[in-house]
């Protein structure tokens, strides 16, 4: 299956210039949707994770199946004051200004092979946000898995020295 045809793509949202890609076609294409997670599951396999991270919202969305699939946990990662247990804070630079990430902090045990799953490979800054949070409570990155990259925006330079994989490439 050729996943880049199933991505919706809309010139010039949220603004002028930006061909914005949407996986929400991803989502509701049940066959696409399945294909999508079974690929980053083979992917996964060979890495041996025992849990699976994923940053909010679309990280739960391709995470929480591929945990599922693999028969590991599950760990979301969110933005501050939505996880209700006591939490890790990672604050992290944007292009213009800063964002910041949370995880419980009894989420991942020291020495547990972690997976970050998102829907998209950008810049980076948030994948490297989530790896860094993983790391801090003694998590291995094992691997980042993707559904699609935006290789013009260079994000997998950010994760340089990890293993990186992305089902389409833009």
């Amino acid at each position: 299956m050729d996943l880049a045809d199933k991505i919706r793509v809309i010139p010039d949202f949220p603004k002028k210039g930006i061909s914005f890609k949407d996986i929400t076609t991803i989502l509701k294409d049940k066959e696409a949707y399945k294909y999508s997670v079974d690929s980053l599951a083979n992917i996964c396999r060979e890495l041996d994770p025992d849990v699976i991270v994923g940053p909010e919202a679309r990280g739960f969305v391709f995470g929480a199946p591929l945990a599922y699939s693999l028969g590991i946990g599950f760990v979301p990662v969110r933005k501050p004051g939505k996880l209700p247990g006591p939490t890790e804070l990672f604050e992290y630079d944007l292009e213009y200004g800063k964002d910041s990430l949370e995880i419980h902090k009894d989420a991942i045990l020291p020495g547990q092979r972690v997976i970050i799953s998102d829907d998209l490979l950008a810049t980076g800054g948030t994948a490297l946000a989530t790896a860094r949070l993983a790391e801090k409570l003694g998590g291995i990155i094992v691997g980042f898995v993707f559904v699609m990259e935006l290789s013009y925006l260079k994000g997998r330079d950010k994760l340089k020295g990890y293993r990186t994989d992305a089902l389409v490439q833009f």
